[in-house]
């Protein structure tokens, strides 16, 4: 799966536990989109998670 090209966020392992407590390994996926950013002024395609598109540390192309 993808990396967010700015914050480096992925995907997140952890353990999930059912009601009668038996656990599994599960897996959290980030929300990551390709978008067009601008990158010193050239549009180009960036794996970026929403986070980081909401926050404005990208300008989208």
């Amino acid at each position: 799966m993808a990396k967010c090209a700015v914050c480096e966020k992925g995907v997140h392992f952890g353990i999930k536990v059912s009601h009668s407590h038996r656990r599994s390994n599960r897996v959290w996926k980030s929300n990551i989109k390709r978008v067009s950013c601008k990158v010193n002024g050239v549009p180009k395609k960036l794996y970026v998670c929403s986070s980081c598109l909401r926050s404005g540390k990208v300008e989208r192309a």
